[in-house]
């Protein structure tokens, strides 16, 4: 049955059926059964692909956080270098738009999943969201340009401040609960700047 799956990349679509049901009912509902089902396969094609749930989980997570790092790396990378405050602003504007096109990926990654980030400026830690790390070089980027020396305090409650602007506007726009009749894109454009 596997042969004859003819919607693309079969893979891909078990990660998307796979995290829709996540979002849905919740990790311990997902199965391979479930999975196959929303793609069309028999449940062994997901064994093709995937050694057990929690494989597909990890690759899951893996492919959302992977999709979103690549695409605020390149909106970084479409601006001129030494505009580092405009860097930060195309890095703000993607990051709202893409969970805004996305937002089954926002609550997968932000409900179902811990995403680790240490605020402190003086060291960088690793295990930080990809998403964190690049806002948090261009936050010390911008200091150096503009000969700013921040306490560690004053740095932590400023990359707070940044982070929680987009992070909130994306939240407000990927609730189901919430009717806005105007353009998020807009309100993106005009709220980070």
């Amino acid at each position: 049955m596997l042969d004859s799956y003819h919607h693309g990349n079969l893979k891909q679509e078990l990660i998307e059926q796979g995290l829709r049901i996540i979002n849905k009912e919740g990790e311990d509902k997902l199965s391979f059964r479930k999975v196959a089902a929303a793609c069309g396969v028999s449940h062994t094609a997901a064994y093709a692909h995937f050694r057990d749930k929690n494989d597909m989980v990890t690759a899951i997570r893996e492919t959302v956080s992977r999709q979103f790092a690549k695409e605020l790396f390149k909106a970084v990378d479409g601006v001129k270098e030494d505009c580092v405050e405009d860097k930060i602003v195309a890095l703000g504007r993607r990051y709202v738009s893409f969970f805004f096109e996305k937002p089954d990926y926002f609550k997968f990654l932000f409900t179902n999943h811990m995403v680790k980030v240490h605020f402190d400026i003086e060291k960088e830690y690793e295990e930080d969201f990809p998403a964190f790390t690049l806002l948090k070089k261009l936050y010390l980027e911008m200091n150096k340009k503009n000969g700013v020396v921040a306490t560690r305090e004053e740095g932590e409650r400023e990359l707070i401040r940044l982070w929680s602007s987009v992070h909130g506007i994306a939240a407000i726009a990927c609730m189901d609960s919430v009717e806005y009749d105007g353009d998020w894109n807009e309100v993106v454009m005009n709220c980070i700047k």
